[in-house]
């Protein structure tokens, strides 16, 4: 097959994340049992929701990992001009919610198959496809447990995130929270009567703007941007009438972290601002919805080397938004970034990528799996 018609079969399976993801998986086990490899579905603990690992050559033998996600982002926008999960062709443009977030990198490793399977490989090359990684890498992490029995550890990972072909080699971590502040209802004209949930939820939000000012303040790395950790409140909810003291407030915390801070520590001030309403009365529930670790290769690692060998360029430093590399290298294994496609277009209408990209994206696939040959 070829990868404009792989691509458009996983963009017309609408693996929207947090939803059941079998047709897809089973979509890319097909395809990958097809060409003699070794495949593994591994359920998450939802129930409805499998990672697939895969491998082709000798396992026992370090090799590499294409990593990819196989859920997308919702595609509600009104701007959209065609189906988001029928992939439309306008020349050598492909359009579809996923094209380039990040089916297009699935479609390239896919049909790279053929040429990967030619001849057979001293080291092996490997297919980590996981789930929920837009809802703050939800799938990955059940992956991870699995990889010392399926592979020997491998010599790099290779998260196919739109980058235009070119390596990155860190990203900011990420943690987010989800805080609920429940109080007690009644007339707005008898205020001593109840607990003001909105009222209460202000210690929180202050604490979050007095701990995001002094997050500017460093630790600085230059290679960021912005150079130093951040936090900000990004929904605010809560009240059913004007009159009405409000029993509930709800709020979510996001903050970015540069590598070697723990993300979910950045949150600490803005909870313990929270648990301290308690003690006035108010019920508190206090949740992590995401986290995961920052990525830090050195600029002349081998996995880094390799990157700009295979694809020309030298690797970027680093961008600020994530991905699941800082999970692998959490995991001792080092990992990079390197897709085909545009962070520009993801989560937008009209989502797209170009053929270029995608033969690009399959031949240096295939460059790869020739030296795994060596």
């Amino acid at each position: 097959m070829t990868v404009i018609a792989i691509l458009k079969d996983l963009i017309a399976v609408p693996s929207v994340v947090g939803t059941p993801n079998a047709a897809i998986v089973e979509t890319i086990r097909a395809i990958l049992n097809a060409a003699g490899a070794r495949v593994r579905v591994l359920p998450g603990p939802e129930g409805d929701r499998f990672n697939l690992f895969a491998t082709i050559g000798p396992a026992m033998v370090p090799g590499y990992v294409l990593s990819g996600h196989m859920d997308v982002v919702p595609a509600t926008e009104p701007e959209w001009t065609s189906d988001p999960f029928q992939m439309r062709a306008d020349g050598d443009c492909f359009y579809g919610r996923g094209t380039s977030d990040m089916k297009g990198f699935i479609a390239a490793a896919l049909a790279a198959l053929p040429a990967i399977t030619a001849a057979p490989l001293a080291r092996p090359i490997h297919f980590a496809f996981t789930y929920d990684e837009e809802a703050g890498c939800q799938g990955a992490p059940h992956l991870l447990p699995h990889l010392p029995s399926a592979c020997a550890p491998p010599m790099g990972v290779i998260v196919g995130e739109p980058s235009g072909l070119r390596a990155i080699r860190a990203h900011k971590g990420k943690a987010a929270a989800r805080l609920t502040i429940r109080g007690r209802a009644g007339h707005s004209s008898r205020p001593d009567q109840g607990l003001n949930a909105i009222h209460a939820m202000t210690d929180a939000l202050t604490a979050a703007v007095v701990q995001a000012e002094r997050l500017t303040h460093g630790p600085m790395d230059s290679v960021f941007e912005p150079p130093y950790s951040s936090l900000q409140v990004g929904t605010l909810q809560g009240g059913r009438a004007v009159n009405i003291i409000p029993d509930h407030c709800t709020a979510e915390f996001e903050a970015r972290a540069i590598a070697g801070v723990n993300p979910s520590t950045l949150l600490e001030p803005v909870r313990q601002a929270a648990e301290r309403l308690e003690a006035q009365g108010f019920a508190v529930d206090w949740t992590e919805t995401s986290s995961y670790p920052a990525l830090s290769l050195p600029a002349r690692s081998p996995l880094a080397r390799l990157l700009e060998e295979l694809t020309g360029q030298e690797p970027l430093a680093a961008v600020s938004y994530g991905t699941e590399a800082g999970l692998y290298q959490t995991a001792g294994m080092d990992a990079i970034i390197c897709g085909p496609g545009d962070i520009s277009r993801a989560h937008r209408p009209n989502e797209h990528i170009r053929l270029d990209e995608l033969h690009a994206c399959q031949s240096m696939i295939e460059a790869l799996a020739a030296r795994c040959r060596l």
